[in-house]
């Protein structure tokens, strides 16, 4: 394994780690820590995809899904206030998300990589992190996937407000999911300085921003 791809493996599997803790810590009405730190998923898998190949990339990502598994793993073992920290529900709808938008981004990237610099990075981050919410929240929180895991009750997750407060009416879900889209998108943009500067430092070129 090459030193670059420990790498990609380490800030991977930091990233997960990190996203896994912190979701269990709110941050104001809609989000968790976690929402600021899982989006750096997308730049570690983005930096390896750019500096080290499309196969690396992968690997990545399939690193990071097994790190993934083994979180949610421990969650289950943890029994919080209100049962276990993490329901198979909710390891699979994170598994499934993180696997699926991540290759989804790692394809897009690869065929976007010849073009401007930050084409590939924004467009791939963009479509994977929609891609990630959506298949999150859905499959976690959907009221016609309670067959997933009957015994959990998400009941709560399905009452109906307004839309991050203000908007219209809409099951709590989709106001976390929404709010959480928005964050990976406004980092989206911001994540490609980083991306820039570590993609050309990587690359051992001078850098260009």
């Amino acid at each position: 394994m090459s030193r670059g791809l420990i790498l990609g493996v380490i800030a991977m599997a930091a990233v997960v780690v990190a996203s896994n803790i912190l979701v269990q810590f709110l941050f104001g009405n809609w989000l968790t820590w976690g929402a600021f730190t899982y989006p750096l998923a997308f730049l570690v898998t983005d930096l390896t995809n750019r500096v080290y190949g499309v196969k690396a990339a992968r690997k990545v990502v399939l690193a990071g899904f097994a790190v993934g598994i083994l979180c949610s793993f421990i969650g289950t073992q943890i029994i919080g206030e209100f049962g276990p920290l993490v329901t198979l529900r909710i390891a699979i709808a994170s598994g499934t998300a993180f696997l699926i938008a991540q290759l989804v981004d790692v394809f897009i990237f690869n065929r976007l990589r010849d073009g401007a610099w930050w084409r590939a990075p924004l467009a791939s981050t963009l479509i994977g992190s929609s891609l990630d919410t959506a298949l999150f929240f859905t499959i976690a929180f959907a009221g016609s996937l309670t067959f997933i895991e009957p015994a959990n009750d998400v009941s709560w997750a399905g009452e109906v407000l307004p839309l991050l407060g203000v908007g219209p009416l809409a099951p709590l879900w989709v106001s976390l999911g929404v709010a959480d889209w928005f964050v990976k998108l406004s980092l989206a943009v911001i994540a490609l300085i980083p991306f820039r500067y570590l993609a050309v430092t990587l690359s051992g070129k001078k850098a260009n921003i």
